[in-house]
């Protein structure tokens, strides 16, 4: 055991610098998540439902924008040969600037017609107040696609950390002072503001300034562009549950269902975070076709990290409803069914989450691009077509159905690379098989009563 400490804790290899830096994430996360349930409790007895719902609409357009305009920046520095190159760092920073100050001025236009799209007048005065946060963020220094680079994750956990503990307590102070939504609405500029002061204290490395460099803005366009199209059709797939029902259920409705995919989406959120800041440098440094033992080596890491999330799944599945009626007051007791809804039509892209890294990994994001593509337009289409014959049931399954019926285009991305596990899909998918149909018994009433969710 004391061998097994030291290695994960000095050890060199790659093996066990991704190790650490998993454990690391993972706790972070954990940390992380449970401060925002405590927050989230304490939020929904200060303010209502329909405050949720209001917000959820903020924040859905926010992340839009951010993702329509992703050129790929933090992917460009994680596998580009010159991710440590300082005037291709400054010129990347001051692409991310700039950006931001774009997508503040876009906000602020789109606020208005989306009052009316919405039917919800004051979204004209949230939308430019609560996008500040993008042009903060514009700033957030480099160092931070750099310590991923290099899987140091210890000091980015705890700055993430400390960011979300400090947005949290703004958060729960103005609700305590305003008593409505323009609490959720003012504390994400501040929380960027602390979060942007603490990147910069605590990361070491290159201190960023304006910089432009013609080869580097060439490289980063070049990989950027399919990862922009890619960012929007992931979007789609991500979002288009809240763009959807957002317009269609009740705003209360829709507050529930916000509550429920943020305790849902947990495992899912977590998994993705992993990924993103260790398989795409493991698949840099050890792509799984260059040997068997790199084959072996990713087979394991992608069979530990599935078999961790299915069982905070299956918790989710088997146990949404409790949790509900444990941790929040009667008003937010229909969120129950929707927690087990989520999680379990949620299985399938656990599965597949992992390997589609690797065609970033090996610079390849115009295959890439064709995969969430695929996606985005399959989940559109299911789940309307679910919502459609099913109401909120069949919204919820129509995404996870997507994910399954576009796995053959996952395979055709994958397997050039050597990324393809057939035997880890086959069974973690008999697993999620097994955990739908539990899920679904165990609570079988909460789901039902879903069904008298009517549309507006």
């Amino acid at each position: 055991m004391t061998a097994v400490l030291t290695r994960l804790t000095k050890g060199r290899s790659l093996t066990e610098r991704a190790a650490r830096v998993t454990l690391i994430t993972l706790g972070g996360y954990i940390m992380g998540q449970v401060v925002r349930l405590a927050s989230n409790l304490i939020l929904t007895r200060l303010l209502y439902p329909e405050a949720f719902g209001t917000m959820g609409i903020v924040l859905m357009v926010m992340i839009g924008l951010q993702m329509f305009s992703d050129v790929g920046l933090n992917a460009s520095i994680m596998q580009s040969k010159r991710g440590d190159d300082p005037g291709f760092l400054d010129t990347a920073w001051t692409i991310q600037a700039m950006r931001g100050g774009i997508l503040w001025l876009t906000a602020t236009l789109l606020a208005y017609p989306l009052a009316l799209f919405y039917n919800e007048p004051m979204l004209a005065w949230y939308m430019p107040v609560a996008a500040l946060a993008l042009v903060v963020t514009g700033f957030n220094p480099t160092r931070i696609q750099q310590a991923h680079r290099h899987l140091e994750a210890w000091r980015i956990t705890v700055a993430d950390l400390a960011t979300q503990v400090i947005g949290i307590v703004i958060g729960v102070v103005l609700a305590l002072l305003l008593n409505s939504v323009w609490a959720l609405v003012v504390a994400g500029p501040l929380s960027a503001v602390a979060g942007l002061i603490i990147y910069n204290m605590s990361l070491p490395g290159h201190k960023n300034s304006l910089h432009w460099d013609k080869s580097s803005v060439t490289e980063l366009v070049h990989f950027g562009r399919w990862i922009l199209i890619s960012t929007i059709a992931g979007f789609v797939t991500l979002q288009a549950d809240k763009i959807i029902l957002a317009k269609l259920i009740p705003l209360e409705v829709f507050g529930l269902y916000n509550i429920a995919f943020f305790l849902a989406s947990f495992p899912f959120l977590m998994g993705h975070m992993v990924i993103g800041r260790v398989l795409i440098p493991v698949y840099r440094q050890s792509p799984p076709l260059a040997s068997p033992q790199n084959y072996a080596r990713l087979r394991q890491m992608r069979f530990a990290m599935t078999g961790a999330l299915t069982v905070m799944v299956a918790m989710l599945a088997f146990g949404g409803v409790w949790l509900i009626d444990l941790m929040y007051d009667p008003r937010y007791a229909s969120a129950g069914g929707i927690v087990v809804l989520i999680a379990i039509s949620l299985m399938p892209n656990l599965i597949i989450m992992a390997c589609d890294q690797a065609a970033l990994a090996n610079g390849d994001s115009k295959r890439f691009f064709v995969l969430t593509a695929a996606r985005a337009a399959l989940v559109v289409i299911l789940m309307l077509a679910g919502l459609w014959y099913f109401g909120l049931i069949g919204a919820i399954l129509g995404q996870g159905l997507a994910n399954l019926v576009v796995y053959p285009v996952l395979v055709w991305l994958v397997r050039p690379y050597g990324a393809w596990d057939p035997l880890h899909d086959a069974f973690y998918l008999g697993i999620g098989a097994v955990i739908f149909v539990f899920g679904w018994w165990l609570n079988a009433d909460a789901i039902a009563a879903l069904a008298s969710i009517g549309l507006m």
